[in-house]
């Protein structure tokens, strides 16, 4: 016999469990019928399931799932459908890459697949420097406007793209190399320090000391101005940027100013040419130059 004595809760009547939380006993009610059944039902079905459909590993050799009696897969309709994607994007691909970047332009729908690919492409090679939306950051230059270091049209997008900035593995790169005056002694301090003053002249800042900058307009003439010209506001056919507009790359603040013209920035774009196919290369181009309203 059992020793065992059953708890009856005196309101119900009904046996509990043996469970009790600060005075609230576990009543052991029987699951509702209707409850059950559904439960019974659910199992049935997925074992039905189980044989008609593959939901269950294969093994070793009999590849990725059982087909089931239906001898459906989801992995081989995924399958036709990518490849049915991919030769639809071919086509499109080949038509991008057969025409020029204005006639995509001008093509709605050539210019909407581009645009989708371009934006795909960004996010996937670009965005980790340049930003979501080409909003840039420092050291990394702004595409969502038209301040260009170099070329900012189409065609001129789509040479960056392919051949990069100072990408030693590309003979066709764009290349200009600023002279660090200060690291390589070019310049003494004090130099630098006047041409620093200048250089916040030209850009519409405040500099400290007016006799400073007007010695620093000499140097500048001598030292800066084969690059950035005589007035300061650049030459995008060598890379030198405007320094009278507003826009710095690695900061504009004397001391950022400074350390630029002490250290130079020279920074690096790789060559895309070689890692992305030319339709892809021409999206980009496309997507980038619709970004800043195009040149």
């Amino acid at each position: 016999m059992s020793d065992h004595t059953k708890d009856i809760d005196q309101p119900t009547g009904v046996e509990t469990t043996g469970h009790e939380w600060d005075g609230i006993k576990e009543l052991n009610n029987p699951l509702p019928r209707w409850w059950l059944y559904i439960w019974y039902a659910t199992i049935a079905i997925s074992l039905v399931y189980m044989v008609v459909m593959p939901a269950i590993p294969a093994l070793p050799g009999l590849g990725t799932t059982t087909r089931g009696l239906s001898n459906h897969a989801d992995r081989d309709v995924v399958a036709a459908q990518i490849a049915e994607l991919r030769t639809e994007r071919m086509a499109a691909g080949s038509a991008l890459v057969e025409a020029s970047l204005e006639e995509i332009e001008t093509d709605r729908t050539l210019q909407q697949f581009a645009m989708a690919a371009g934006e795909s492409a960004f996010g996937d090679n670009c965005a980790t420097c340049h930003g979501a939306g080409g909003r840039g950051a420092k050291g990394y230059p702004t595409l969502a406007d038209d301040v260009w270091l170099w070329d900012g049209t189409l065609d001129g997008i789509e040479y960056t793209l392919r051949h990069g900035i100072r990408h030693e593995d590309d003979v066709d790169t764009r290349f200009s190399l600023m002279p660090a005056f200060g690291k390589d002694r070019l310049l003494t301090s004090a130099q630098i320090d006047d041409v620093v003053a200048h250089v916040m002249t030209i850009a519409g800042k405040e500099a400290h000391d007016a006799a400073s900058a007007a010695r620093g307009a000499e140097t500048f003439a001598s030292q800066c101005a084969s690059c950035h010209g005589v007035d300061g506001t650049g030459d995008r056919t060598l890379g030198a940027p405007d320094l009278t507009d507003h826009e710095w790359l690695f900061g504009g603040s004397e001391r950022e100013i400074y350390t630029t013209v002490y250290n130079a920035r020279n920074a690096h774009m790789p060559a895309w040419g070689g890692r992305l196919d030319d339709a892809t290369i021409k999206s980009l181009a496309v997507y980038v130059h619709s970004l800043g309203g195009g040149e």
